[in-house]
């Protein structure tokens, strides 16, 4: 484990296992009368994301979904590698492939191991913008991925429950020796 890794994302403002806003359905939004809670909620998440990204490098992305700062709210943010981060509002996942394959995770809230989960490798997602818009957007292989992370966070589930039978988290020490990049076929 890296030293001061778990306290520094606590003391970036990161939510900690064992906190139950963590295993809580978060409130959606009643959009568009609420835009400027949303929006407020929204601030926070990229202030958090940014205090987090300065602590660590995250070459595969990040997300962080308002419950892991506190807020148990229905929003999210997800920061791929490359692009645009994505604003999600009261996500839900309508459709995802059958396909699925199994990568390591970690969690900003128990950043000192990683899980081996298995996931869709495509997902369809219905989200809303601060205005009410409904969008459907979708995600594939790792920015699904990243998107399931968050979508799960915000029905109060962590990635542990995912894992198949059996298969624990392993130390970040371990899991550095795994050859650690998200590996897709094709």
């Amino acid at each position: 484990m890296a030293a001061g890794i778990p306290s520094s994302m606590q003391a970036a403002g990161i939510v900690q296992e064992g906190d139950l806003v963590l295993l809580t359905a978060a409130r959606p939004f009643v959009l568009p009368a609420e835009a400027e809670e949303a929006s407020r909620v929204v601030e926070e998440l990229n202030a958090a994301a940014d205090r987090v990204a300065a602590l660590h490098d995250f070459a595969k992305g990040m997300g962080i979904a308002a419950p892991q700062i506190g807020i148990g709210r229905a929003a999210a943010l997800v920061r791929p590698p490359e692009g645009e981060t994505l604003t999600l509002l009261n996500p839900v996942v309508v459709e995802e492939s059958a396909e699925m394959d199994e990568q390591f995770e970690g969690c900003l809230s128990f950043f000192h191991v990683r899980g081996l989960v298995p996931r869709p490798l495509m997902l369809r997602v219905a989200y809303e913008t601060a205005d009410g818009q409904r969008c459907v957007s979708v995600f594939g292989r790792g920015l699904a991925r990243l998107v399931a992370h968050e979508v799960d966070h915000l029905a109060g589930k962590l990635y542990r429950a995912r894992m198949r039978p059996g298969v624990e988290p392993i130390s970040v020490a371990e899991y550095r020796g795994t050859g650690a990049a998200w590996q897709y076929e094709g």
